[in-house]
């Protein structure tokens, strides 16, 4: 699990990209700051940053910032409640990602998979979103993504967000380790 001491400087760094994308949020919002780090203790390699807007019925938006290199991991959005799954729009802000979904492989991907746990990253049609761009994934799609070389911030809006039903590629990771203040 997180540290508090190391939640605190994690946010603090999550908020200097903010500035750099022009994201202005509320004290109410720079104190809800989420820190996934899915119980591996590898914040800098797998995990983001998050804030929550809304998250209700009908919709949630949210900005994900990831620091460079960092890596969401591997997951699907699967059916719940009658419900076909999240569908997710994700808008890059600032700095550049690399979205993984099924497709054709890419020959030479821009993303590395985290050491040690490459076999958990299994779909490679890459997406490359620069500020301005965006993609729409399907409920139940396996995706991942990961930061360029700056960082990237990324606004997602999407359809009623219930994390803790994702499915996740990798066995060891905990979608409830997050940390909030």
């Amino acid at each position: 699990m997180l540290s508090r001491e190391l939640y605190k400087v994690t946010c603090e760094r999550a908020l200097e990209y903010l500035n750099k994308a022009g994201i202005v949020i509320t004290e109410n919002e720079k104190n809800n700051m989420e820190v996934a780090e899915y119980g591996l203790g590898e914040i800098d390699r797998i995990g983001l940053e998050l804030i929550v807007y809304v998250n209700t019925d009908r919709c949630c938006a949210k900005e994900l910032i990831l620091f460079p290199g960092q890596t969401c991991p591997e997951h699907r959005h699967p059916p719940v409640e009658n419900e076909p799954g999240k569908e997710e729009t994700f808008r890059c802000r600032w700095g550049k990602v690399f979205l993984y979904v099924p497709g054709a492989p890419v020959q030479n991907p821009k993303a590395v998979a985290p050491k040690g746990r490459e076999k958990f990253f299994t779909v490679w049609h890459e997406i490359e979103l620069n500020p301005g761009e965006q993609y729409t994934l399907a409920p139940d799609t396996l995706h991942w993504f990961q930061a360029g070389p700056e960082g990237a911030v990324v606004s997602e809006f999407s359809t009623k967000s219930r994390d803790e039903f994702d499915i996740y590629t990798d066995p060891d990771i905990n979608p409830a380790q997050s940390r909030k203040a």
